[in-house]
């Protein structure tokens, strides 16, 4: 596909985490389509200024890349390349050396750049060529010039993709600081006021963004919240926060304003270039892998007419976008905002960040309506635990006092719903538990098919309307099995949801559940240090075993993120062939726990151990539990926080269409659903439809959408395999509403 062909990659604008897995990903994905590819150092500086800057890049240049922040090949604010000279110098650098192809790693201003400087390219051609710059043939030959965008931006506010590269890091540093002052804090009398530079809350009192300034008087409101005796209270202030009126709203103005008014002892915390630094995190590197490859594949695949595009992720799935739709939706955010058009702007922003806003507007702050709907809900975690849970507890506890219901906590699973260990859950009592890993309610593995009399009493005695149960395949199985108990059991003829919590991520129903993504650092960065064990250790291989039972997952994002050279699953069989030895040094293998019976972590050491003698030593580590401790990502604090959420709120709808006579009765197929994200949704599917996507001997649903990811981890690797056997994106557009428009 790229034989002839020459692509070049540079990163522009602040630097972001995950850069580096972007330019790896082009860089080795390119090479192996048969394209040559350069290095553009320093930016559009390096393009400009040409040179050692414009350098060709080999399969082994990218290496041991992944794990760096920052952006290897540099970046840099570039003023040359806004005049119309400074392009036509790197016009000319890129025809030379016969590249038409460009990828830019940056934000919006980065990306516009790009399309200015495409757009502009048969007139840069013609003034090159009558200055005697290049030659006809040369020009010819580089008549166009083909671009494609990767966002990477901490800042996420790029329109048409849910994250952009950089973000999940910067979060994690965030929530690194946001979790060492609350310890801190936890530990003395007075409240603690933080301001973070970042518009985006995990689990805050209050925060304040510049897409939806505060109501007027909101001094006094929010004094009034401070004044309620909560030991810590923690506010974020976002950069470019303001009142209405355009007026900003800084960190020292809120802390004049709390210590002031209240005298409370009060503190600033302004993270600044933190949030850039750091390894990337797991998310941040696979979906940096994800677009170099979608940009490749987009660069070689365009022609004269196919717009400039741009590479983004909408749900869990890679997307092409024109450039300039996306471009031109971010500033219609801006103008918005200037217009004092607030609402437009969340919308503009995009569904992922409204439905982030709006869960949050609901969370944080308390206001219960004034009668309540004497509806009992009861919380129960089933499994193994995992990082994530208690905050979609948390959520489905606060989302139910929201609509007037009674919370329940059941402790210690089905077996504390037989003996009745149940009581009442208060918007307090969950306060703190979105940053604390494990289960704060208490877990088992057991199923309630042996205890179904009991339970069912149990139901009737605490007066039990709806149920949501947070778990992983048990939790789906003990689901089932009260479904088909309704039968015999009226009791169980009441609402039930399901959501998908455990670091395997083998839930039927759901692309992703909440604790899959701690794990997944886990492992990452544990891989990081082994690697950085042997860096001064030639020809070592490495076996590391992970969770996830028969589920694949853990194993094949661990490989992506972590730069793997084999992930071994249960899903894709292999044989003696696929274990043939390393030969190259510092390599890791990494393998699924139950991939194969007989091909074992063991048995793969030993073999290792015995054959390599002379040639490579062989080490070993089984990461076990330590993937479920820990406390949670941001990623599985929000998303736990919004499944909880919407799991309630499906609860309350569908108890209102089960309400007859008087009294709760919900038998329908429809009344028990597992609540999962399928490709770009959050979806509802009734448990009993997907029993037929589900393998019960080895606990995993029977298509999973990660496998298709797998090519992208072994063309990495070096893999001699068809490069169209994973799905590509095709060109989409931003959709815009007409209400914003013309306004």
């Amino acid at each position: 596909m790229g034989l002839g062909r020459s692509i070049a990659v540079l990163t522009s604008g602040g630097d972001a985490q995950g850069m580096n897995a972007a330019v790896r990903a082009t860089v080795r994905v390119g090479i192996y389509t048969g394209a040559k590819v350069y290095f553009v150092h320093e930016g559009y500086q390096g393009l400009v200024d040409g040179g050692e800057n414009i350098c060709l890049a080999t399969w082994e240049s990218v290496s041991m890349m992944l794990q760096l922040g920052g952006t290897v090949i540099g970046s840099a604010r570039c003023k040359d390349f806004r005049t119309r000279e400074g392009r036509m110098k790197a016009a000319c650098n890129l025809v030379k050396l016969g590249i038409t192809n460009l990828c830019v790693i940056g934000g919006d201003g980065s990306l516009t750049g790009a399309n200015e400087f495409r757009t502009e390219w048969s007139g840069l051609l013609v003034d090159l060529v009558r200055a005697g710059k290049i030659t006809e043939e040369e020009a010819k030959k580089s008549s166009h010039l083909n671009i494609v965008g990767i966002v990477g931006s901490i800042d996420n506010d790029f329109c048409g993709t849910d994250m952009t590269i950089g973000t999940d890091s910067a979060l994690h540093r965030i929530i690194e600081v946001v979790d060492a002052i609350t310890t801190t804090a936890q530990r003395s009398d007075p409240t603690v006021y933080l301001a973070l530079v970042t518009a985006l809350a995990c689990g805050a009192d209050w925060v304040f963004i510049p897409e939806m300034p505060p109501d007027d008087g909101w001094e006094n409101h929010l004094c009034r919240r401070l004044a309620r005796g909560s030991r810590l209270n923690v506010i974020i202030v976002a950069e470019g926060a303001m009142c209405k009126d355009g007026k900003p709203i800084t960190s020292d103005q809120i802390k004049k304003l709390v210590t002031d008014r209240l005298g409370f002892d009060t503190r600033t915390t302004v993270l600044g270039h933190v949030q850039r630094g750091g390894t990337p995190s797991a998310f941040d590197r696979i979906l940096g892998s994800r677009m170099g490859v979608e940009a490749v594949m987009a660069l070689l695949e365009a022609t004269p007419d196919t717009p400039a595009c741009v590479v983004t992720l909408s749900g869990n799935h890679a997307i092409r976008l024109p450039l300039m739709e996306c471009v031109q939706v971010t500033k219609e955010v801006t103008a918005a905002m200037a217009q004092g058009r607030f609402d437009d702007a969340i919308k503009l922003r995009g569904k992922s960040f409204e439905n982030n806003w709006n869960t949050y507007k609901l969370l944080a702050h308390i206001n219960p309506p004034d009668a309540k709907s004497n509806i009992n809900v009861a919380i129960m975690n089933i499994g193994a635990p995992c990082a994530g849970m208690n905050s979609a507890v948390r959520a489905a506890v606060r989302m139910g006092i929201i609509q007037g219901h009674s919370m329940l906590a059941v402790h210690e699973g089905f077996d504390g719903l037989a003996q009745g260990q149940i009581e009442p859950l208060t918007w307090t009592s969950v306060s703190g538990w979105t940053g604390k890993g494990g289960s704060m309610l208490g877990t088992k593995r057991t199923l309630p098919g042996k205890r179904l009399e009991e339970i069912s009493q149990n139901i009737a005695k605490f007066n039990i309307h709806a149920l949501v149960i947070i778990g992983g395949f048990e939790a789906y199985v003990g689901g089932l099995e009260l479904v088909q108990a309704r039968e015999k059991y009226e009791e169980m003829c009441i609402p039930i949801v399901v959501i998908p919590a455990t670091v395997s991520n083998n839930v039927p129903g759901s692309d992703f559940s909440i604790g899959a993504d701690t794990a997944l650092n886990t492992i990452t960065s544990t891989c990081d240090r082994i690697k950085q064990s042997a860096a001064g250790t030639k020809r070592r291989v490495f076996i590391v075993e992970t969770m996830g039972g028969y589920c694949g997952y853990l194993a094949t994002m661990a490989g992506l993120a972590a730069g793997a050279d084999a992930a071994y699953i249960f899903e894709e069989k292999f044989d003696i062939k696929d274990l043939e030895y390393l030969w190259l040094q510092n390599k890791t293998r990494i393998h699924c726990l139950n991939c194969n019976s007989n091909y074992t972590t063991d048995f793969i050491f030993n073999l290792y151990s015995e054959e390599g003698k002379g040639i490579f030593d062989c080490r070993k580590n089984v990461l076990g539990h330590m993937q479920q401790g820990g406390t949670p990502t941001p990623f599985d604090r929000n998303f736990g926080t919004k499944m909880g959420a919407k799991a309630v709120l499906w609860l309350t709808d569908k108890l209102k269409e089960c309400y007859r006579h008087g009294r709760i009765f919900a038998n329908t197929a429809d009344s028990a659903c597992v609540l999962g994200m399928r490709k770009r949704a959050l979806t509802f599917q009734p448990l009993a439809e997907l029993k037929e996507d589900t393998d019960f001997e080895h606990r995993i649903p029977k298509t999973q959408w990660w496998l298709k990811i797998r090519p992208i981890m072994k063309i990495l690797a070096k893999y001699d395999i068809k490069l169209d056997t994973f799905e590509h994106a095709d060109m989409e557009h931003v959709i815009k509403k007409k209400s914003f428009l013309g306004k």
